[in-house]
């Protein structure tokens, strides 16, 4: 019934949205074409937030509605009238086109090339396995080594498949504590945390991010190093609150726990070739820019290298999780239709921003995104505000008070992140809920205080960037 609905009011709203007299709509300026655009949109909430289709089908649904409905290449009696004053500006077909293959998305892509050969020989298990042995066998000890080495992780690969792999690992250890041990509910909710919060701290590794990084171009673009400068900060200090939390609400009865990791580094020519193009790969993420390679062509690399070397072959590139890069490709060809249209500064000027001061307006962006994430998609989140979040951003000179357009963009997308709260919010929280080792009040006990001390924590980053000069 859930599905029906959803699917009747995502298609009707946007019918009914193409039909309203402009004069109705309450948006200053509006167009034909920006109407029809405000329809798409509505039917990317709807079905972005309630799955009536998976939301990968639904990113490739915008783009062709954008195709048939708002392009130059439009269905042509959608086309008559154009010139007019109240008709808009189609936009070229090839720019909506131009976003499957965006160096957003080709960024993404090499950090899953780099995912899926460090699982297919086994770096993944075994740097967890080398990185883990210095922290003991204290239970709240080894939880904290846990949560380090799923961060570490997250930053360069999928935060759904490190938190599988850290569950995998950490499975055995779960089933041996005592049923009324908090000590488990802990451990099992450090996962996902831990993955969450390590997405934060690199331009791949979280979805949003890479969104993110399609509106910090020009003079606001941001190197990957540059991105872990600010961000890996942030990410530790969250990730040590986290684990003080999770200790206090649940600590641990057991004293000692022994995990065990089998499996030794692999010593093929295949295997050594993943290990250096990894390593490669990261540092010249960190400091290409030094010799005039940013991160999108860096991340070609492993592409390159994986693909001629015959490390990723056809079938490995079947298990990636294309679906993904569908879901970026709609959310890049959305934030084009609102640029090119102008629909996203008829909007920013509908809204008198002009009367609340730069923190309130950062703060209910924040919150806002934080809400959204929480009860869907944070990917999702991503791709339906920063569009909206870059144009107001660019369009009140008071922000910069605070750092302008660069600022909001990065605040707003650390927001989308800090979904803590639901198991439904992040595949990662799914993935640990399917554990059965705690439920959504033991979640949203501990996921309330850590979303509100990120959230605190985000303005606390803006003031040391904006005293520091990041932000120019």
């Amino acid at each position: 019934m859930k599905k029906i609905l959803s699917l009747f009011f995502g298609i009707a709203l946007p019918c009914f949205i193409c039909f309203l007299p402009l004069d109705v709509i309450p948006i200053d300026g509006i167009t034909i074409v920006e109407r029809r655009l405000l329809a798409i949109f509505a039917f990317a909430v709807i079905f972005w937030i309630f799955e009536p289709i998976p939301v990968f089908a639904a990113s490739v649904c915008v783009i062709f509605l954008e195709l048939i409905m708002i392009s130059d290449g439009a269905l042509i009696w959608l086309q008559s009238g154009a010139g007019s004053q109240n008709f808009g500006t189609l936009v070229p077909y090839k720019d909506i086109f131009h976003t499957f293959a965006s160096p957003i998305i080709l960024l993404f892509l090499g950090g899953l090339f780099l995912a899926v050969a460090a699982i297919k020989y086994k770096l993944d298990i075994n740097l967890a396995r080398v990185l883990l042995t210095p922290f003991g066998k204290k239970p709240a000890m080894v939880m904290l080594g846990i949560m380090m080495i799923t961060a570490l992780f997250s930053m360069f690969m999928s935060n759904t498949a490190t938190t599988a792999m850290m569950l995998a690992i950490i499975a055995p250890v779960l089933a041996l504590f005592d049923p009324d041990d908090p000590g488990k509910i802990a451990m099992a909710m450090a996962v996902p945390f831990a993955a969450n919060v390590g997405g934060l701290g690199t331009p791949i590794g979280t979805p949003p991010n890479v969104v993110a990084m399609k509106y910090l171009t020009g003079n606001m673009a941001i190197s990957f190093g540059g991105w872990m400068a600010f961000a890996l900060p942030y990410v530790i200090v969250l990730l040590m609150f986290t684990w003080g939390v999770l200790v206090f609400f649940y600590r641990p009865v057991a004293t000692e726990i022994n995990l065990k990791i089998k499996g030794e580094f692999m010593k093929t020519p295949k295997a050594v070739a993943v290990y250096i193009t990894f390593g490669v790969t990261i540092l010249l993420w960190l400091f290409g820019s030094k010799i005039g390679l940013n991160s999108y062509i860096v991340a070609m690399i492993p592409i390159t290298v994986f693909t001629a070397g015959g490390i990723i072959t056809a079938s490995d590139m079947k298990k990636m999780s294309w679906d993904v890069l569908w879901l970026l490709s709609g959310g890049i060809a959305l934030g084009v239709g609102l640029a090119k249209t102008g629909l996203s500064n008829h909007l920013i000027e509908s809204i008198p921003f002009d009367q609340f001061s730069p923190l309130a307006i950062v703060a209910i962006s924040v919150l806002f995104a934080m809400v959204m994430a929480t009860f869907m998609s944070n990917t999702a989140t991503a791709n339906l505000i920063l569009p909206i979040i870059a144009a107001l951003g660019a369009s009140l000179l008071s922000l910069g008070e605070l750092g302008g357009a660069k600022m909001i963009i990065i605040a707003t997308t650390f927001g989308c992140s800090l979904a803590m709260l639901l198991p439904v919010s992040t595949p990662p929280n799914a993935l640990a809920y399917a554990t059965d080792f705690f439920k959504t009040k033991h979640m949203i006990k501990a996921g309330i205080v850590v979303d509100m001390f990120g959230y605190a924590m985000i303005f606390v980053l803006i003031f040391i960037l904006k005293g520091i000069g990041f932000f120019g």
